[in-house]
């Protein structure tokens, strides 16, 4: 019963408890339990907008692929980022890269100007790719 929430919240997050009863079932007290339940133990850990990136003035969005310089550095990359709102999310990853930022910006300008604040902050080199179109983005997971 958790997973059949679980999907259903993961598909709209603003789904009422009353929605959610008739799509499982349950009573609304019922599901309002499993969902407290479901939020303690860290399970759903939140309620979000999904923003358009275009209607908000941040229609370019690129992928910056990091590595150190110095491979000798500390792995302190994230914490050396995290002040920069522009990166919308860091991924640990294997290869020839530490980490792949997600970013969204203003312009390409805007985008120069990001990667030369990543290169100064995190002492990194950079790989870009920028991204065309999003046919998809923000699935639910298949539960």
């Amino acid at each position: 019963m958790d997973r059949q929430i679980i999907v259903l919240l993961s598909r709209d997050g603003r789904m009422s408890f009353t929605d959610l009863a008739k799509e499982t079932g349950l009573s609304v007290s019922a599901v309002h339990q499993r969902v407290r339940r479901l939020q303690k133990r860290g399970v759903v850990r939140g309620f979000a907008a999904q923003l358009d990136a275009e209607e908000i003035g941040l229609p370019l969005t690129a992928f910056v692929s990091i590595k150190p310089i110095d491979p000798a550095a500390p792995d302190d990359a994230p914490e050396r980022l995290a002040h920069l709102e522009e990166i919308e999310a860091c991924h640990s990853v294997a290869g020839e890269e530490s980490y792949i930022l997600k970013v969204r910006v203003s312009s390409p300008g805007e985008l120069e100007e990001l990667l030369q604040k990543i290169r100064a902050a995190a002492n990194v080199a950079t790989r870009t790719t920028v991204v065309l179109s999003t046919p998809y983005e923000g699935r639910p997971p298949r539960l």
